[in-house]
């Protein structure tokens, strides 16, 4: 009797357990293109970081965003189980969030271009003007700023994958549904920072290519180098848009008026269903960003 209740019990958990291989293998390709945006948006965060603390930083980053997961996915379960409107609202104060930081991208990149004329002159005396502890503070306070704006986003970011993930899995009993979701967030993680941190040192293996003897990887090692600034500048480009993307998306889906009219339109191209999502993330950024703009001013002054 004890070894058929034994048998039975196996069977419930390997039962349990094909569900949620099944399940999280159904989330993944549910989550995947919001994976995509995760790693561009990350690697845009995280570049411009001296080379010997690339790797220190994407760690910390990496912490970080484990620690985002341990909080999104206990709140996650608790909130659509108690208070399941709040995961919309909350999901679309993070779709606001990233479509400002986009914007705000942006709008550096058209000053600081427009601004760059006017530096240029005084750029080397006051290079020269600053003390060796000057630069290190600068530094530190400027990877400490990389460090704690990654990790925001990924909160909003992680938070969108797991609700999607959610999403799939919200007719699975309370335990199964656990395990799905630690199994999306740790494997996103992994995946993400993993993938960050290849690109982040490729320009080093460039260089350790073009050390060993063989013209072939020499010819490599050359080719890596001169492609890293092409692959951040892209980066850079794919990261922001990203945030539009995502921005925007989540106005599109939870919005059920605008998810009508768009169901309307009878719209069958992805690409144009892109166009929108880009569109509204920019034009949320811009609202957004227009409100904060006397907040921030006064915070300079």
């Amino acid at each position: 009797m004890a070894f058929a209740s034994l048998f039975t019990l196996l069977d419930d958990v390997t039962t349990v357990l094909d569900d949620v291989a099944a399940m999280t293998k159904v989330a993944a390709k549910k989550t995947a293109g919001l994976v995509g945006d995760d790693l561009a948006v990350n690697a845009n965060q995280l570049t411009g970081i001296a080379a010997k603390r690339e790797l220190p930083v994407i760690w910390e980053v990496t912490k970080g965003s484990f620690k985002n997961k341990a909080v999104i996915i206990p709140a996650a379960l608790l909130i659509s189980y108690f208070f399941p409107i709040l995961i919309t609202i909350l999901l679309m104060i993070g779709g606001a969030y990233l479509s400002f930081e986009g914007m705000e991208k942006v709008i550096h990149h058209v000053k600081g271009r427009r601004e760059a004329h006017q530096l240029e002159p005084n750029v080397e005396n006051h290079s020269l003007g600053k003390t060796h502890t000057e630069t290190t503070v600068d530094s530190t306070n400027d990877e400490r700023t990389k460090i704690n704006g990654a990790i925001r986003t990924d909160f909003i970011l992680s938070a969108e994958i797991i609700i999607i993930a959610m999403g799939v899995v919200s007719t699975m009993s309370i335990l199964p549904k656990t395990m799905v979701m630690i199994a999306i967030g740790v494997g996103i993680t992994v995946l993400v920072y993993g993938f960050v941190s290849l690109i982040i040192k490729l320009d080093d293996m460039g260089l350790w290519l073009m050390q060993k003897e063989s013209r072939y990887y020499k010819r490599l090692g050359r080719g890596m180098i001169a492609f890293m600034p092409h692959l951040m500048r892209g980066l850079a480009i794919i990261g922001t848009i990203a945030m539009f993307l995502v921005g925007g998306g989540i106005f599109t889906h939870n919005w059920p008026w605008l998810h009508g009219l768009i169901a309307s339109l009878s719209i069958d191209s992805t690409f144009l269903t892109m166009l929108i999502d880009l569109f509204l993330g920019m034009l949320v950024g811009m609202a957004v960003y227009l409100l904060v703009l006397p907040f921030m001013n006064l915070k300079r002054a």
